[in-house]
């Protein structure tokens, strides 16, 4: 009887073993990011862009909550969010958004991310045609690298060098360090102060190490030879408030229509008033191009 009942401890020792490894693993591939749902109606995904949380939507989704239902995304390490021991990878932030829209049972929700979060959303409709909706990308590109050397043909292969350099130099820093160097580059992100220093707390509250790792996925990979697998309607919205001359307007249009040729259903808008933050720069216009981009 004794040697039954210590067969009987064992066998429950090893399923509540396994019961919780399941648990674990169930844990770790929700983690990439958290949540937030606010309002009712037709659902809306926001992901924001490197080192941001759903704080860049607040004045958008204030407008927007009273007839869609908002799910507003905060990835691991940026923002104060908590950071994974390994940083995020955008390809499995990508693979658990898809879980999350078919757990939740959305139909077809609406994606709508800024930089980063715009690459992602191409990410997720290229990869997951059949699960999303229409695709807004608020200033973010399938491929970042052009943006930087200005030439359209820019491949993975030239930026991996300096890719790596990247990402060593980002997990060198400090989080102070982060927020300085955003600090620096603030003239080409948002044009007023108050918004300037959300950004810059933003930075000080990221991960250094996710920072430099997601820099370096997005400069090695190009999703511009996928994008043609997506099915829904496509708006890109350029900001070229940055845009030192007019003459260079052209070139800037044509780099990030390139980006959007493959897809059936693309359009592309320019603001040449607006800032990389055009959700703060310019939020009227934003919220008008969303609303009439989601019920045409």
């Amino acid at each position: 009887m004794m040697l039954k009942q210590k067969a009987f401890m064992l066998l429950c020792s090893a399923v509540f073993m396994l019961l919780s490894q399941s648990l674990q693993a169930d844990e770790a591939r929700t983690s990439s990011f958290q949540v937030l749902v606010e309002g009712q109606g037709k659902a809306i995904i926001l992901i924001p862009g490197l080192m941001s949380d759903q704080r860049v939507w607040q004045q958008l989704a204030t407008a927007l909550k009273p007839n869609y239902q908002l799910h507003l995304i905060n990835l691991a390490g940026f923002a104060g969010t908590p950071a994974l021991s390994t940083p995020v990878k955008l390809t499995e932030v990508t693979a658990e958004l898809a879980d999350y829209i078919r757990h939740q049972q959305l139909q077809q929700p609406v994606l709508i991310g800024h930089s980063m979060g715009a690459f992602l959303a191409f990410q997720l409709a290229s990869s997951y045609p059949q699960l999303t909706g229409k695709l807004i990308a608020v200033d973010g590109l399938p491929y970042l690298a052009p943006v930087f050397s200005r030439d359209s043909a820019t491949t993975v292969a030239q930026m991996a060098p300096q890719a790596k350099m990247m990402q060593q130099y980002y997990q060198q820093m400090t989080p102070a360090q982060l927020a300085a160097s955003t600090e620096q580059g603030m003239a080409i992100q948002v044009s007023r102060p108050e918004h300037a220093a959300i950004i810059t707390a933003m930075a000080g509250a990221s991960d250094p190490a996710t920072v430099g790792a997601v820099i370096a996925e997005l400069l090695t990979t190009d999703l511009r030879s996928e994008v043609h697998k997506i099915q829904q309607p496509v708006l890109l919205l350029g900001a070229g408030g940055a845009v030192a001359s007019e003459i260079m307007r052209p070139a800037v249009q044509a780099l990030y229509q390139q980006q959007i040729n493959t897809i059936s259903q693309a359009r592309l808008d320019f603001n040449w008033q607006a800032r990389h933050f055009m959700m703060w720069d310019q939020p009227e216009w934003l919220l008008a191009q969303i609303t009439d981009f989601i019920k045409e």
